[in-house]
Parts: C-alpha cells; sequence; structure tokens
C-alpha cells in the first residue's frame, strides 16, 4: 500500500512526500482507516515503528475538512496526552510536519517550563494540543484550557503514562472532556492496568495488535557480556574504545546516581558523553537531547523513564550497563536502536546477581541472546552473587550501661 492509496487529501499527501515518506508502516497501513472511520481504537506496537503518524495523519485529515481556511477562531478539538515532556515535543513537532500545507493549529504544553508562553499560545486558539498530564490540568483549572470542546481524546504511551503514576491524572482528563467523540489508546504493552483503563475509556474498540508485544526487533544484534560488577565500569570503557568507537550510543543505567556516575567515568577518559534523568531541568534535558542528535556527543546515558519514547534517527548502538529486572523493558530498551529498517546493535552486561532477569528476558523474547567471551573482564562461569551482610551490634546481647549497672536514679520515669 502507498499513501496515495488512503483517503486522504493533497495537503496532507504532500506534507508526507516531503517529509520523504511513500509507504505506511504496517501499524499505520491499519490504523488510518479504522480512524477515518471515526472508530474508538487501542493499538499495540513496538516502539519505532511509526505509531505517532497512525493516528497524527488520520486526525490532520478529519480536521482539515472542518478548518477550510482558517478565517474562523481556532477551537480545541484534539487532545493528545503524552507522559514525558520530550515525547509531547516530538510528537508536536510532527504534527506540524504533517499539517504543514493547511489551517489547522497545533501546539504543546509541559511541565518544568514557563507558563506564560504557553497561556499566550492557548489564548491565541488551537485544533490539536498535546500535553503532559500535570501541565494540562493546572491551566484547565486556571481557565485557560476548556476541555467541554474536546472530541477526540489521544492517550499515546498508556503503559508509561500509568507506571508514572498518572493513573488519576488520566481519569480525571476524562472526567472533564464530557463530549468525547472518539478516543484512541496507544501502548507499547497492553498489561492488564492498561486493559482496564481501555474497558473505561473506550466505546466498542477495534484492537489492533500489530506485533507480540515480547518480540525483539529481528533488525537489532543483541549480545550479553557476562562480568563482575565491579568491573562494569571497566568494561564499558574498554566497549566504548574497542566496539562503538566513535558511533552513536545510548547507555542505560537504573538510577539518576548511576547515570551520573557513568557519565563521570566517560567523561573523564575523554568521550563526549551527556545525561538524561528526571532530576535534571527542562532546558537541560532538551539541550541534553539536542547536542546529541545533532552529533556534539556521540554518547547519552538515561534512566528508563527519561528515554522512553524518544525519537533518535539512526542510533548505533545501546548499552543496558543495568539488565533491568522487567524482561518487557528490556524490548523497549533496545527497541530504541534499529528503527524503522535501520540496523542496531544491543550490548547488555550482566553480572551474577543479574542472572535471573537475563533468563526472564530470554523467555520472554523466546530466543537466548548470544554471549560475548573476548573481553578482558569475563564472569567466572560459576560466580555467585556478592552477599553483602549486615554487620551485627559489635556489643553483646543483654549489655548494660554503666548507668544501669550502677542502678543510678534517672530524672524520667
Amino acid at each position: 500500500m502507498l499513501f496515495e492509496d488512503l483517503p486522504l487529501s493533497p495537503p496532507i499527501l504532500q506534507a508526507i512526500s516531503e517529509i520523504g515518506h511513500t509507504t505506511p508502516t504496517p501499524i499505520q497501513e491499519r490504523v488510518i482507516p479504522e480512524i477515518l472511520r471515526r472508530n474508538d481504537v487501542i493499538a499495540c506496537a513496538q516502539t519505532g515503528t511509526g505509531k505517532t503518524g497512525a493516528f497524527a495523519i488520520p486526525l490532520i485529515q478529519l480536521l482539515n475538512k472542518k478548518v477550510g481556511d482558517g478565517t474562523e477562531k481556532s477551537k480545541l478539538s484534539v487532545l493528545i496526552v503524552s507522559p514525558t515532556r520530550e515525547l509531547a515535543v516530538q510528537i508536536e513537532e510532527n504534527i506540524k510536519a504533517y499539517s504543514q500545507h493547511t489551517n489547522i493549529q497545533s501546539g504543546v504544553v509541559f511541565g518544568g517550563a514557563s507558563m506564560q508562553p504557553q497561556i499566550n499560545m492557548l489564548k491565541s486558539g488551537l485544533h490539536i494540543l498535546v500535553a503532559t498530564p500535570g501541565r494540562l490540568l493546572d491551566l484547565r483549572k486556571q481557565g485557560y484550557i476548556n476541555l467541554d470542546e474536546v472530541e477526540v481524546l489521544v492517550l499515546d504511551e498508556a503503559d508509561l503514562m500509568l507506571d508514572m503514576g498518572f493513573i488519576d491524572e488520566v481519569q480525571k482528563i476524562i472526567r472533564l472532556s464530557p463530549n468525547l467523540e472518539q478516543r484512541l489508546m496507544f501502548s507499547a504493552t497492553i498489561p492488564p492496568k492498561v486493559q482496564d483503563l481501555a474497558k473505561s475509556l473506550l466505546q466498542d474498540p477495534e484492537k489492533i495488535e500489530l506485533t507480540v508485544n515480547s518480540s525483539a526487533a529481528p533488525s537489532i544484534a543483541q549480545k550479553l557480556y557476562m562480568v563482575p560488577k565491579q568491573d562494569k565500569t571497566e568494561l564499558l570503557l574498554y566497549v566504548m574504545r574497542n566496539v562503538v568507537k566513535d558511533k552513536s550510543v545510548l547507555i542505560f543505567r537504573r538510577t539518576k546516581f548511576g547515570v551520573e556516575k557513568a557519565l563521570q567515568s566517560l567523561v573523564k577518559n575523554g568521550f563526549k558523553a551527556d545525561e538524561l534523568h528526571g532530576d535534571k531541568s527542562q532546558s537541560d534535558r532538551t539541550t541534553a537531547l539536542s547536542r546529541f542528535k545533532n552529533k556534539e556527543v556521540n554518547i547519552l546515558v538515561a534512566t528508563d523513564l527519561a528515554a522512553r519514547g524518544l525519537d533518535i534517527d539512526t542510533l548505533d548502538f545501546v548499552i543496558n550497563f543495568d539488565i533491568p529486572s522487567m524482561p518487557e523493558v528490556y524490548v523497549h530498551r533496545i527497541g530504541r536502536t534499529g528503527r524503522a529498517g535501520s540496523v542496531g546493535t544491543s550490548i547488555s552486561f550482566c553480572s551474577a546477581d543479574e542472572k535471573t532477569y537475563v533468563k526472564f528476558i530470554e523467555t520472554l523474547i523466546g530466543e537466548k541472546i548470544p554471549q560475548e567471551v573476548d573481553h578482558p573482564y569475563p564472569l567466572e562461569k560459576n560466580a555467585e552473587p556478592v552477599v553483602h551482610k549486615k554487620k551485627g551490634s559489635k556489643h553483646k546481647k543483654g549489655r548494660k550501661g554503666s548507668g544501669s549497672k550502677a542502678n543510678k536514679k534517672r530524672w524520667y520515669k
């Protein structure tokens, strides 16, 4: 199928062509017709499969018919809720690209940035708003957003939204949008809590599940390095010098402290790197991502929440410095590379206490991850996890203080 085979108007087809796309991705091929038929949809597909285009293109098509020449004041018709600032900005950039030859007005609001420019933008009028939950509710409470007018609600990365604890905010947004005519949910996975939300929000939805959630993209070469935990940093430096070299790499660490520690080691050893985690200000996060995309640095160290949904072109490597405890997270992580038909490599460092996590991952993806044995920090085959025992008190049980021994009277009873 070509985009020209879909019932899309010339201005939208022109924009798609100028972006460089000719054929819809599989998720777009299945979702776009359903949205154009005004059906509710719950769609599940791996990251990097074109989910944003799957809802943006048909919604712009439907809106374009209503907006016409753009002489009337813009009325908020489409609300897209996204869990992270970076993803919200990315979605709005895509919408602007797809709607560049129409009179559709779009904008984005998110926390961690000045509210006044966002208020000014809202006052000028929008057809499509992309928002993070907290900032959306703040602006609505202050009277700058009227959710009564919203006809289409899109929840993007629904599983991440719930993982981040936004369930109350999402339910409130749904309650405050009484005139919805169409509801769309997109998610990388559909665990029970996403299913429950879908039941309460969607009406007789079309369920579109493109692939098994658990499969790793075939375009990603996976490698596993078994390594003692204390040697992981040295192994990282070895891999950066001998495997990655000057290619682009996204390194995942479990915690913000871990991100900062890895960054310090890399910078100290002459590598060009930056970091991305939840404690960074919005301007710092935007700058770090921009530097990485513009190839000012070739290494980005991040936590899972900071990196979910990022659209990074031609990412060569993903390194799992820490093996994730949830196997689905592994699939999301390595899905950052090998996107849209390109080839990528994932490298995972596994210490003795993470072997169980690897077993869970291999069970989920249905394949063994090939081990790389030719490196200077191998883990002994039968190595056991290091157990850190808590040291007990140096005092003997039943030991009395000198005051008790002397049977002294105390001022308190």
